[in-house]
């Protein structure tokens, strides 16, 4: 069933700014024309796309054609790059990718720097955890994705990155408070979780003791600051070694079992589509893990396999 392109850039449009009157400001049309183009969308798919929730959501079907438009829209801009008819104010490409929190902060940001001008790449970036980024991939949301599943998505190709290396550490003052050094009484201990969904320091915990954890929990969503407020006592917690080599150089943090590292191995998932952008997107990730993660076979067995 075909689409018009207006129709398909308002669905995205839609789905980026989350309601009808976000999408006209953007397309500089009135709301009830995104209204109007999106129900004769759905009258030509014979299905509903999009949830009128605050923000719009895309059904199932919905997936399946946002992520044919954002295909569609990127290989048209990619067309009119090489026939040299690019607008003059860069006829931008949005390129919506899924990283979890520890890779944006660590070497994925570094890795995406300096992006030639002309591709006319703008990018949309989603944190989202690593066992679950693919999600995002399969709803149409995003074109990329790092992720620690090693099987394609539908559509997607899907290659190694490396190995992200973590610590579990804690402050000096705090391992001496709680005998954090002592595996028997690490349970016990406060722990500092990234948020709900943040299960690495259970699985540390379970590979080195076999029990989960049993003490007080911090939850602080934000990379940086999750490993500040280890730093700064709070609680232990397992943190990417480049953010805590430095610290436990200095000995401003404790090992908690060093010989025990926690290693998540990190793939790229990408649309299957052959696109000059996608391409250097790809090329420019995989030399950023090359430079900043650890190759794969150096690495111990993961505590996510041993327990899954």
């Amino acid at each position: 069933m075909p689409f018009q392109p207006d129709h398909l850039r308002t669905l995205t449009a839609l789905v980026e700014e989350g309601t009808f009157e976000a999408a006209a400001r953007r397309l500089q049309v009135t709301s009830s024309a995104v209204s109007q183009r999106v129900r004769t969308m759905e009258q030509a798919a014979g299905q509903v796309l999009v949830r009128r929730t605050n923000p719009v959501t895309t059904t199932g079907a919905g997936d399946a054609v946002l992520r044919h438009a954002r295909q569609v829209l990127l290989l048209g801009r990619e067309v009119r790059a090489e026939l040299g008819s690019v607008g003059e104010e860069g006829d931008h490409t949005r390129v919506p990718l899924a990283v979890n929190a520890d890779s944006m902060s660590t070497w994925f940001l570094e890795a995406l720097s300096d992006l030639p001008p002309d591709l006319g790449a703008v990018f949309e970036l989603h944190r989202e955890d690593e066992e679950h980024t693919t999600g995002l991939l399969r709803s149409g949301a995003v074109m990329a994705a790092v992720t620690s599943t090693p099987e394609a998505v539908q559509g997607c190709s899907v290659e190694p990155l490396g190995v992200l290396r973590y610590r579990a550490v804690c402050s000096p003052g705090f391992a001496e408070r709680h005998g954090a050094t002592d595996p028997g009484r690490l349970p016990n201990a406060p722990v500092v979780n990234f948020d709900r969904r943040d299960d690495l320091q259970d699985r540390f915990l379970r590979d080195l003791t076999g029990a989960g954890s049993r003490g007080p929990v911090h939850y602080v969503p934000a990379s940086e600051d999750f490993a500040r407020a280890v730093l700064l006592g709070w609680g232990w917690g397992v943190v990417p070694e480049q953010q805590c080599a430095e610290d436990l150089a200095s000995g401003r943090l404790v090992a908690l079992a060093p010989d025990r590292p926690v290693e998540v191995r990190l793939f790229w998932q990408r649309w299957n589509l052959r696109s000059p952008l996608l391409d250097e997107v790809t090329r420019r990730v995989r030399e950023g893990a090359a430079a900043r993660l650890r190759p794969w076979g150096t690495e111990r067995t993961d505590p996510r396999e041993q327990n899954s």
